[in-house]
């Protein structure tokens, strides 16, 4: 039947022909002005993101703006957009911007006069299976803490919500009643119209060829019809963002890449549909439906994408693709399962159009890591629409500001490096990307393309030895090591939100890091040197760091880089080589942020010297009691405290290897040492380490490991516990930072005026009371805390705790008065997880002793 249809569908399409979602208005008359010959920005690109920064810029007080479009305005991805704002995101900031952009569209048609199609609708998200169910019950915790209505509904109440829907394969659904659906290409005329009402100039019909480069940064842009010299310029060329990145005189890289994407238009229903009907979103079954024009609107995203343009730039405007019917079968099938009674609907068109993915899913934004003033906002990953008014939002704030209104890390371009610009690794990658918009994601999983992309010298050996892998920032990091025996098929594919495959193997690892030596790779960790004949490089990371770095050769210290808020920047090590040498260690993910940063912040005229070492060192992590025994035997030299005080670095001999610098921290908490090789050596270290620790009951450990020891000690972590809104003395480390040392450091003033005042947010230490570990749901991430039954805060980072055999939470509490140790001592907590509360103990310090108890709930209710 559905081949029968298809055959049809495609006669009748041939006969019909063409016909838009949307046609946009007319903005103004098309006939060319004369460009300006300087603007304090330019923008290129006239679709839903150019406009949307323009309007923002314009409301932050900057009007001499030009915005340049090499076709029509809203003529690009912005024309073809479903039109779906819906606030579900799986990232919090994506949800605020989604938040936000809703508001914006909602009161744009009265601002700039331009209907904008605005229609709160509402959205279904259906379950077909019980892990779906649970993910969606996650997403509810989580949206909630934004102040979003949301519910789980039974798949009785959306047949009531959607009466031509079948119901009868469903678990359950979400619904969220005040997502909307507009006609996108309208909106970005309606931000262009208010825009252009407080000075902004719009040229279309003008290609920017490159961007003008002096001295670092942005100094103007070149056309077609000329140049116009500038302050800053913002790409937002949607999928010829990567083209005109590096086309500038010095490239900027932008990882994107461009898949075709499918949607079918059906004309009316003999009774045409309500325009108030939800949106559906069909997660197990790969589609998206909505109403237009009371017919449908049905797309999805296949297994099987279909990558364009892996050459190079294409045509100027966008045009619709070549249909095919045989690749949007699958979709096809699964919208008349799911609507059987459009069966008989007579199809308008299939609209086949590109779209823009990025690596990871999100979008690309901020400020380039090699070019001053160069900002990007592009590969929205089909998200534009949703997320557009508050992209630009966060961009133009942070143009004017010097930086966003809340933490956009997880979006910043800096999160990529030029590693991820390789064209056959975005084709490859956005062939994984785009299936997995619909994919249930489970915590822990991985992309399974561009992968061995950078290993260790040891990944073979450890490879060999069972180790299983994820990715960071393109780096190959061991997971845990599976032992001999076990059914490695059937553990890769475990996936789970409850007790995982691999949680003895990992459980076995940290025992052994307790009571042995363990042995784990760090290589992926950056590594910078930074030197200078006279004590300039001293003087200067006096500045840039919190901490005192002028301690005596061979110590090291823990400390932050700050901004002017006092948040991090980075969270590092820091040793003292020589006088005026050092060495300086920070997260893998802060390779390209951290580089921008230095540069951004030493003087330009100076001697200082900065060299990115990450890659001549290999990092072996060895944790445990047994640890100063394997270094003492393969060095011949005394290990102990005495002789080895803790953040300590000295150069040694290990094995025939000369010039190890062995330092001693593990990042866990517990004892042992951390080796930097010399890559040449790191096989001959490697091996000697496990021959002589075998005495010792040496094994192989991954970040799992590290992972649990790190939680339970209460440590945290760049990118998942700290960010640039957390400052020290929210986290408890006021004992890093110089404030009495009469030294002047960035972010000194502010943590001097936040001691004064008080903190309102505070990093907390919950453990698990009632929690079951083989039975209830696991925490993960992103959970929310109540104090009192009032909502407070979120979980940063979680783990199971083999020591204290329950699991433990990381967070942060907020208040509107400032956040004392008595304020959290007095607080009955509790932990939500999947809409389960749970209660939890909350310390501000690490438990010292173990629990010899585990409580276990007597009745279990896994009902949804």
């Amino acid at each position: 039947m559905h081949a029968r249809l298809i055959s049809d569908v495609l006669g009748h399409i041939r006969w019909r022909g063409w016909r838009c979602v949307c046609i946009p208005q007319r903005a103004a008359s098309t006939e060319a002005q004369p460009l300006p010959s300087r603007a304090q920005v330019v923008i290129c690109g006239g679709g839903i993101m150019g406009a949307s920064v323009a309007y923002h810029l314009t409301k932050l007080g900057w009007h001499d703006i030009v915005l340049l479009e090499q076709g029509r305005i809203a003529a690009g991805s912005t024309r073809f957009c479903a039109g779906i704002v819906s606030t579900v995101k799986h990232i919090s900031i994506e949800t605020e911007m989604a938040d936000y952009s809703n508001k914006l569209y909602q009161q744009l048609e009265a601002e700039s006069g331009i209907p904008t199609g605005y229609k709160r609708t509402g959205s279904v998200l259906l379950a077909q299976t019980q892990d779906r169910l649970i993910s969606l019950r996650r997403m509810v915790s989580r949206l909630r803490m934004k102040s979003i209505p949301c519910e789980i509904i039974t798949p009785k109440q959306v047949g009531e919500l959607h009466p031509l829907l079948n119901i009868h394969d469903l678990v359950g659904a979400m619904y969220v009643p005040e997502d909307a659906v507009v006609s996108t290409a309208d909106i970005a005329l309606a931000l262009v119209t208010a825009a252009r009402s407080k000075g902004v100039q719009v040229h279309e019909h003008t290609a920017v060829n490159h961007v003008l480069v002096e001295r670092g940064h942005v100094s103007g842009v070149d056309t077609d019809r000329g140049q116009i010299e500038c302050e800053y310029f913002v790409n937002c060329a949607g999928q010829w963002a990567y083209e005109l990145g590096l086309s500038n005189e010095e490239p900027v890289s932008i990882p994107l890449h461009a898949c075709e994407h499918f949607y079918l238009l059906t004309s009316p229903l003999r009774t045409p549909l309500q325009d108030n009907l939800p949106c559906v979103v069909d997660p197990d079954g790969r589609i998206y439906i909505r109403n237009w024009q009371g017919g449908i609107l049905s797309g999805g995203f296949e297994k099987n994408p279909k990558p364009i343009f892996t050459e190079g730039r294409n045509q100027l405007e966008i045009q619709n693709l070549q249909e095919d019917w045989d690749h949007f079968e699958p979709l096809l099938s699964a919208l008349l399962r799911r609507m059987p009674s459009l069966e008989a609907l007579e199809i308008l068109r299939l609209v086949n159009c590109p779209e823009s993915f990025t690596p990871d899913m999100r979008c690309v934004m901020g400020e380039s890591p090699t070019l001053l003033r160069y900002f990007t906002l592009a590969g929205m990953n089909s998200q534009g629409c949703s997320l557009g008014g508050g992209a630009g939002k966060f961009l133009a704030e942070w143009m004017v500001h010097g930086y966003p209104q809340d933490n956009v890390w997880p979006l910043d371009i800096k999160r990529f490096g030029a590693l991820q610009s390789s064209r056959t690794f975005l084709r490859h990658r956005v062939m994984e990307v785009m299936p997995l918009i619909y994919d249930l994601k489970v915590p822990r999983w991985d992309f399974q393309t561009g992968r061995q992309l950078r290993t260790s010298p040891l990944y073979d050996r450890l490879d060999a030895q069972g180790a299983r892998w994820m990715e960071k920032h393109g780096f190959e990091r061991a997971k845990y090591f599976v032992p001999p025996g076990k059914d490695l098929l059937s553990l890769d594919q475990s996936k789970t939100f409850y007790k995982p495959d691999w949680f003895d193997i990992v459980g076995s690892e940290v025992k052994c890091c307790k009571e042995a030596v363990c042995v784990i790779d760090m290589s992926s960790f950056t590594k910078f040197e930074i030197s200078s004949p006279g004590d300039q490089a001293l003087d200067t990371l006096q500045y840039l760091f919190s901490n005192d770095v002028d301690v005596p050769v061979g110590h090291i210290v823990h400390t932050g880089m700050l901004n002017e808020r006092g948040g991090y920047e980075n969270d590092c090590s820091v040793v003292r080589l020589q006088k005026r040498s050092f060495f300086m260690i920070s997260p893998t993910d802060q390779q390209v942020h951290c580089w921008s940063w230095l540069k951004q912040h030493l003087p330009s005229d100076s001697d200082l010297f900065l060299e990115d070492v990450t890659w001549k060192y290999t990092a072996l992590n060895l944790i445990g009691p047994r640890a100063m025994d394997v270094l003492s035997e393969l060095s011949y030299a005394p290990m102990t405290p005495d002789h080895f005080p803790s953040l300590f670095c000295k150069e040694m001999s290990v094995g025939y290897a000369n010039g190890i610098r062995v330092m001693s921290m593990t990042h866990t908490g517990e004892p042992g040492f951390t080796l930097y090789i010399p890559i040449e050596y790191a096989l001959h270290v490697y091996n000697e380490i496990m021959s002589v620790g075998q005495k010792y009951g040496i094994r192989n450990a991954g970040y799992y490991a590290l992972r649990s020891l790190r939680i339970e000690k209460f440590f945290a972590f760049w990118g998942q516990d700290l960010d640039s809104f957390t400052t020290p003395l929210e986290c408890g480390r006021e004992f890093r930072v110089k404030l009495d040392k009469g030294c002047d450091f960035i972010g000194r003033d502010a943590l001097l005026r936040q001691r004064d005042e008080g903190i309102f947010k505070r990093f907390t230490m919950f453990i698990l009371e009632d929690h079951d570990t083989d039975l209830d749901l696991w925490p993960w991430w992103g959970e929310p805390i109540y104090r009192n039954g009032e909502h407070v805060g979120k979980t940063t980072s979680s783990a199971y705790s083999y020591t204290l055999g329950r699991h433990v939470c990381l967070g942060f509490i907020h208040s509107s008065n400032p956040v004392t140790p008595d304020f959290i001592n007095r607080g009955e907590y509790e932990i939500e997880i999947a809409g389960q509360r749970f209660q939890a103990k909350a310390k501000l310090y690490p438990f010292s002793s173990l629990f010899t108890q585990r409580r276990r709930k007597e009745d279990m209710e896994l009902g949804y």
